[in-house]
């Protein structure tokens, strides 16, 4: 009855061996040249292939469990600590944890067996398999730096839903800046530029995608071809170059990084408990360095592409958000609805009729400038409300005066719609709204859910119809 045998190419080259020395064509010492064996163990071969036939030649170890495997209350101990702590870990990642944390040293190789068998990792071969034109990297460090922004539950569950922007250097793959902000907007990009660029100094360019930020398509009808933004005009006056990429493909450094972010880096977060955007940012020096030290690439040359700043190049001076205004005969200006008085100095007074700067910094200041020299001014914010004084002691206008407050206090007064947002802007001027709760108006507070019209309050509807009734009474 014939039978089927499994034999890897090895044993079928000493079976080759084993019968030409059976034919007489080969000799038990030539044989034992060829295996690269002893005569003897050539004479247990013959042994075993005249007992039991090919057959004999097969290893007895196959199919069997290894003498170093680990036991399997070993094994399920490790299952049992990867579905607690390390559900949404990779391979890699929980290993590393394993052994940091709980003193467990287990190959990555065989932990990925290990989840893949139990269903908790899912082999790349059953993955979908993207396909990306390559690029590759460029030469030099610092000569291309690719930013992007990524907004994320990078706190999951214990805070808001926050954007990270991240630095990182083509050549060699290493993080150079991440800051955590409430979005990606013009400011916090400044904040981040100008710590990247005091600590590293001017790469040749940056690489991005089509945001706003980077580049606009409302360009002005004198400049069509301009399109400067706020960032773009700042990196222009330090002689910096910014590339918008067509597509995300296009900047796959960031792209994949900020992949390995969301999956890395939520998860240190949630280990060391923090759920707060300036905490993350106290952490991340901590996280670049050991991301860098794991995933980081030597140039192919050396070189740092880096400038340091030329002598008439004023960092402080490019990162903020630049407007021109005209300075009218009464030495005033309007920007963003406040109204600004200069001083009646010499400069000032020479200066009616021209135009200005008013240099909106990331910090909160706002100067108003000409030619570098900056003006003193006062400020007067023309949407704050008349400050109330205490109600006469009169029937009908107390009445009227309180469903004028309801009324009040659901209006909605809002800065002119081409003012920057200042989600990234800290200690200004312009962070009340409506301007008027330093005079002691108390905004009344939004609720979760869809918004409804406070005339349509019955709170509201029923002083208003007892305000009527009260003064159509007295007439």
């Amino acid at each position: 009855m014939s039978c089927l045998i499994t034999m890897s190419q090895k044993e079928l080259h000493r079976l080759e061996l084993i019968q030409r020395i059976r034919g007489r064509s080969l000799t038990v010492v030539e044989a034992a040249a060829l295996l690269r064996l002893s005569r003897s163990q050539v004479h247990r071969l013959l042994q075993a292939y005249d007992q039991a036939g090919a057959d004999g030649l097969v290893s007895k170890k196959r199919g069997r469990p290894s003498n170093r495997r680990y036991s399997e209350d070993f094994r399920n101990l490790v299952l049992d600590l990867v579905r607690e702590h390390y559900l949404d870990f990779g391979p890699t990642l929980a290993a590393e944890k394993l052994l940091e944390r709980h003193r467990i040293a287990v190959s990555k190789e065989t932990l990925r067996q290990w989840m893949m068998e139990a269903g908790i990792w899912v082999s790349r071969r059953e993955r979908k398999k993207r396909v990306f034109q390559p690029r590759g990297r460029r030469d030099c460090f610092g000569e291309l730096v690719q930013i992007d922004g990524s907004l994320h539950w990078w706190f999951e569950n214990r805070g808001p839903k926050c954007a990270l922007l991240v630095y990182i250097d083509d050549a060699t793959g290493k993080l150079l800046h991440l800051r955590f902000a409430g979005s990606e907007n013009t400011f916090d990009y400044l904040h981040a530029t100008k710590a990247y660029l005091q600590q590293w100094g001017k790469p040749i360019a940056f690489y991005s995608d089509k945001h706003g930020i980077f580049r606009t398509t409302h360009a002005s009808k004198k400049d069509r071809t301009s399109g400067l933004t706020q960032f773009g005009r700042a990196l222009y006056e330090l002689n910096i170059d910014i590339i918008c990429a067509n597509t995300p493909q296009a900047k796959g450094r960031v792209e994949r990084a900020n992949q390995t972010l969301q999956d890395r880096l939520v998860k240190e977060l949630r280990l060391r408990g923090i759920d707060s955007i300036a905490a993350a940012n106290a952490y991340a020096p901590e996280f670049m360095a050991d991301f860098n030290r794991r995933f980081g690439k030597a140039p192919r040359n050396p070189k740092d592409m880096h400038r340091p700043f030329a002598a008439h190049e004023n960092l402080d001076g490019a990162m903020c958000r630049k407007e021109v205004r005209k300075l009218s005969q009464s030495l005033t200006l309007r920007y963003d609805k406040v109204m600004f008085i200069l001083d009646p100095t010499d400069l000032a007074t020479a200066l009616a009729g021209k135009k200005l700067i008013v240099c909106d910094y990331p910090d909160g200041r706002l100067e108003i400038t000409h030619e570098g020299t900056s003006l003193p001014y006062r400020a007067f914010d023309t949407l704050r409300s008349v400050h109330r004084s205490e109600v006469v002691e009169n029937k009908r206008l107390d009445d009227m005066l309180a469903v004028v407050a309801e009324m009040q206090a659901g209006r909605e007064q809002q800065r002119s719609k081409g003012g920057p947002r200042r989600t990234g802007q800290t200690d200004h001027m312009f962070g009340i709204r409506d301007g008027s709760q330093s005079n002691g108006y108390q905004k009344r507070g939004t609720k979760p859910g869809r918004r409804t019209d406070f005339t349509k309050d019955p709170v509201v509807i029923a002083k208003r119809q007892q305000a009527l009734a009260q003064l159509k009474a007295a007439e």
